[in-house]
């Protein structure tokens, strides 16, 4: 077709109808010779150079506060009239520290504390013969205590026997492990400062329901901290069954407040009388 005259498409051979011209056009797009256009080259594409990306930073290791030596302070968020009893009983036993004379040493927090409470009458009966003082300050946890022991309340005397217990006010700030680890921290002080007393380390007193939360972490603390037994220095003595019923609860006469926490005068009888035998052997 390409290149002849076709009479009946071009009539007047100079001016093609417009029917012949779409058929003629048709002819084009149908032609192999015309239509078979080699394609255009495909662009060669580079292949995409990867993003660099940062490796994912490590996580920041959260330091283990219960043995970081510190005092009482606002960032605990404690109370500040807590902090001011802080102060003021640190700066007592610190003077009752340097008069020395010490034998039986007690050690803790607010249970330790009420000795000179609810255990008053108690503490006059079991040790009001002997040259003992209690070191108990209410809120303590285990870095607390700790600062006290290195800021004047571990010096200056040289006791027989110390009575530690510590680490509930930890519970829920801290892990097991890290509790655990402040009170190892205080006994290795201890035993630095009194190289030749003996220790008598309490498992930390039962709390709460018997299905609650804070009374596993206790339990799992205790577990813990009873590895520090060495039987020579350190003697590991877990209290539980003497505050616990049958039933698992502790009954309001031995810890009054709810949840259950601080032994009253008959829990501090408990107390004394469950410590008495091993102490006087460790006083010899």
């Amino acid at each position: 077709m390409i290149g002849v005259t076709v009479p009946s498409l071009f009539p007047m051979k100079t001016h093609p109808s417009a029917w012949s011209v779409v058929l003629f056009s048709l002819a084009l797009a149908l032609s192999p010779a015309l239509s078979a256009q080699p394609a255009a080259p495909t662009p060669a594409v580079n292949p995409p150079v990867p993003a660099v990306v940062a490796p994912p930073a490590a996580p920041a290791v959260r330091p283990n506060t219960a043995l970081i030596p510190v005092p009482q302070r606002a960032e605990d968020r404690l109370p500040q009239n807590a902090i001011n009893g802080f102060n003021t009983r640190h700066q007592n036993y610190v003077a009752l520290a340097k008069k020395g004379d010490i034998d039986l040493l007690f050690l803790g927090d607010s249970i330790t504390q009420n000795w000179g409470g609810p255990g008053k009458a108690v503490w006059t009966q079991y040790y009001g013969a002997m040259k003992a003082v209690a070191f108990g300050v209410g809120y303590d946890r285990t870095q607390h205590l700790l600062w006290r022991l290195q800021n004047g309340e571990g010096e200056g005397f040289s006791p027989k026997a110390v009575v530690l217990m510590i680490g509930t006010n930890n519970i829920g700030l801290n892990t097991p492990a890290e509790i655990a680890a402040g009170v190892g921290t205080i006994v290795h002080e201890v035993r630095t400062r009194f190289a030749s007393a003996k220790i008598l380390l309490l498992g930390i007193f039962p709390r709460d329901l018997p299905n609650s939360r804070n009374r596993k972490l206790v339990a799992d603390t205790n577990q813990l901290i009873s590895a520090l037994n060495d039987g020579q220095h350190v003697f590991y003595l877990d209290l539980t069954d003497k505050f616990v019923g049958p039933d698992g609860t502790i009954p309001t006469d031995v810890m009054a407040d709810r949840p259950p926490l601080h032994p009253t005068a008959k829990g501090h009888a408990i107390w004394a009388e469950a410590i008495k035998e091993p102490l006087a052997k460790l006083m010899e």
